[in-house]
């Protein structure tokens, strides 16, 4: 896919991609945090999504002045320091709003959700919006509903449905298996996802249009 990375910010990227027709694809995003550690008090310092079209965002985030927490491990793993964050991070209020412009009406999904859902809570309320004004689901229902809603709409007959989904949703288990580890930076992890959730598509059509021959 061809297009243009263009900056919108300090310590943030968009991608614009060429102009995709997707009309029969769900409204979804996939997403994904950094955090300055797992501990109680850590906190969000990185957020990217992607959208079905290939249209992404990646926001460094200022520590808010009561965020003090850092582990010098999850430094080593996501590689961002704190240094890095005050000086070119954008401030919470302004990563928050933009989140809730651009997701708002999407269903956003993560490998994650307890953690993601977390950095999610402590980001919009540090902002003063409500934690739920934005909810995370499990990648792995956007898996199970992408092949339900295809094998369902060819008909494919419910006993031959039930296998095709365990073979499909285990094909790309493999895969991502194949592929090791996150990299532990929120826009690669992101852009995984949506690859990985528009292969079982793919491999879900597939399988439907051979029901039908």
């Amino acid at each position: 896919m061809s297009g243009k990375v263009r900056s919108i910010s300090n310590g943030a990227t968009a991608f614009a991609p060429a102009p995709v027709d997707m009309p029969d694809l769900p409204n979804i995003a996939f997403l994904d945090f950094e955090a300055s550690s797992l501990g109680k008090q850590g906190y969000p310092i990185e957020v990217a999504w992607v959208l079905i079209d290939g249209q992404e965002e990646s926001h460094l985030i200022r520590p808010d002045p009561s965020w003090n927490d850092w582990d010098d491990e999850a430094e080593r793993i996501h590689g961002i320091s704190r240094n890095r964050l005050v000086v070119e991070g954008r401030m919470v209020d302004d990563v928050a709003q933009r989140m809730m412009d651009a997701l708002s009406g999407h269903t956003l999904y993560a490998t994650a959700p307890s953690w993601d859902g977390k950095w999610l809570s402590k980001l919009l309320r540090a902002a003063g919006l409500p934690r739920h004004a934005l909810r995370i689901e499990d990648t792995e229902l956007a898996h199970q509903r992408a092949v339900q809603e295809i094998l369902l709409a060819a008909k494919v007959p419910e006993h031959l449905r039930d296998s095709a989904m365990r073979e499909i949703l285990a094909q790309v288990q493999r895969i991502d298996a194949e592929l090791g580890g996150p990299e532990h930076r929120a826009l690669a992890d992101a852009r995984r996802e949506r690859d990985l959730w528009l292969d079982l598509r793919q491999r879900a059509t597939e399988v439907a249009a051979r029901s039908g021959q």
